[in-house]
């Protein structure tokens, strides 16, 4: 056999290996191959923001991750966590009565008092349309009742290592829920592993059905990101206050890569769902957009401010 022939045999089979390595490697070994994007490429106009593998916790992009903020209705994530961890039964009917709000806040509510929905919708409510007198429903019926369900909620994010964070109420009504995008990040990774909160929080529309008296009530998901065929949401939760802003905890399959995003504090009814998809294309091609005007000047406002008297953290880094 020649010396060619050896090379052209050698050759051919370097080639059927190489073949074989794209076909048989899994998605995320190529993935974790792959040169992330720039962060410099990336626009946001939320105040704070994470960008992280799901599996692994790779932290894609981050923009002052550990700046403390309210976090408004993304409260009802830990909400959430802590009532499916605590094993009350889900089928069972509570009894839905007003609650004094000591927060200040607007917290109007469809729920007639009295009447009775069963405790997994209650759930399904708070998380896709953000219902807040369904998560003191949920707190008062908790043994202990409410004050001890706040104390759980902060005793959970303890444990999950989310030491910038603190809880006030069950639902994020209270300005003094507050905590960070790294923080955040540990408790969607926590909450993906709920089957039940990833099911609620993506459901598109919903009807509940109360007893004591009879009546239905019609529900929609807030994120209207749920809505749209080009995206794979596992897990979703919005969240507004006036000290907030726009708030957006998001999971999703980005190129077969699930990806968890969070968004604190962005301005406007839209800019966060514009974010979402800024990362996604990011991701996608390494083109983080544009950003508009109003949007840059609110989030440079508002950094300012959290940052006067602090030492600023690194604003984007990948790892």
């Amino acid at each position: 056999m020649t010396s060619r022939s050896v090379q052209f045999r050698l050759l051919r089979s370097s080639l059927i290996l190489s073949v074989l390595f794209l076909l048989l490697s899994p998605p995320g070994l190529l993935q974790a191959a792959a040169k992330a994007p720039d962060p410099d490429r990336l626009q946001l106009g939320s105040v704070s923001a994470m960008v992280s593998d799901l599996n692994t916790g790779e932290v894609l992009y981050a923009k002052y991750p550990d700046l403390q903020m309210p976090v408004a209705s993304l409260t009802k994530v830990m909400t959430a966590v802590v009532v499916l961890e605590s094993k009350a039964p889900l089928n069972s009917y509570l009894e839905i009565q007003r609650v004094k709000n000591a927060t200040g806040k607007n917290a109007y509510s469809r729920l007639r008092n009295d009447s009775t929905l069963k405790r997994k919708d209650l759930l399904r409510i708070a998380l896709m349309s953000s219902e807040n007198l369904a998560t003191y429903v949920l707190a008062q019926h908790h043994e202990g009742g409410l004050e001890q369900f706040v104390a759980d909620m902060n005793r959970t994010a303890e444990r999950l290592g989310m030491n910038n964070t603190h809880f006030d109420d069950p639902s994020g009504l209270s300005s003094g829920n507050v905590s960070t995008a790294r923080d955040m990040s540990r408790l969607l990774r926590e909450a993906n592993r709920h089957d039940l909160i990833r099911e609620y929080s993506t459901t598109g529309q919903f009807t509940a059905r109360f007893r004591k008296p009879r009546y239905v009530l019609g529900y929609g998901n807030t994120n209207r990101l749920v809505h749209r065929r080009a995206w794979d949401i596992s897990l979703s939760k919005t969240g507004y206050l006036t000290e907030a802003g726009r708030c957006l905890l998001l999971s999703a399959r980005i190129d077969e890569r699930p990806v968890s995003m969070v968004l604190l504090n962005s301005f406007g009814k839209l800019t966060h769902i514009g974010d979402a998809g800024r990362v996604k294309r990011w991701l996608q091609t390494g083109d983080g957009g544009r950003l508009a005007t109003a949007a840059k000047r609110y989030q440079a406002d508002r950094i300012e401010e959290l940052l006067a008297g602090l030492k600023a953290p690194s604003k984007a880094t990948t790892n």
